[in-house]
């Protein structure tokens, strides 16, 4: 489904960098949005990838409806996010030198990809986003973050994304042995404050030192 979608990259060349992040856009949002956010990250060191989904919706419905309602487009989602490292990694990059970076569904898409997958990443950073699937939902998988840090940012009064469920994946992440960060900003818009830009800064910081 969103095979063939256009790749932007921004920052540095791949065959000059030793960091790159892996920027997934919001529903309905383009990748000039999510680029915005590395532009106000500002590392210079890192290559930013930003995928495009098709229709810029990665999949249709809401992230806590069946998952089943969202298929084939959350599979073929995740897939884009897997080949995506599959090259990074034939290129020579470690999963160490690699972010995970999502807005709103790119976000949600993010940490599904990540509790699916886990392993030792540069990080992860959910600008308020948390996994996908129902109420009632257990996401066990196997694997150990092994120190990762996450941060996961949200506003008390999302009205795409319940605080509850960012708890929820904060706390399975926390499980799977990731550093987490959580913050939850009373009152702020669906946007990207500046202090979880501060906070993406610093994990990008270790990444790219």
């Amino acid at each position: 489904h969103h095979e063939g979608q256009p790749l932007v990259v921004r920052g540095r060349s791949l065959e000059e960098s030793h960091a790159v992040a892996i920027m997934m856009h919001g529903r309905g949002r383009t990748t000039d949005d999510i680029l915005e956010l590395a532009n106000r990250i500002g590392n210079s060191a890192f290559t930013y990838l930003a995928p495009t989904a098709k229709d810029n919706t990665w999949y249709p419905y809401g992230f806590m409806e069946a998952i089943e309602k969202n298929e084939p487009f959350l599979s073929s989602a995740l897939a884009i996010y897997d080949a995506l490292i599959g090259q990074l990694l034939e290129k020579g990059f470690s999963k160490q030198q690699i972010i995970l970076l999502g807005f709103s569904q790119g976000a949600c898409l993010t940490a599904e990809y990540a509790v699916r997958h886990a392993d030792r990443y540069g990080g992860i950073v959910l600008f308020t986003g948390g996994l996908i699937g129902p109420p009632g939902t257990s996401w066990h998988y196997p694997g150990s973050f092994q120190g990762t840090p996450i941060f996961l940012g949200t506003s008390d009064i999302d009205g795409f994304v319940p605080r509850e469920r960012v708890q929820e994946s904060a706390a399975i992440f926390e499980q799977m042995r990731a550093q987490v960060i959580e913050r939850v900003y009373p009152g702020m818009d669906h946007i990207v404050n500046d202090d979880e830009i501060a906070i993406a800064q610093a994990i990008m910081q270790a990444v790219s030192a």
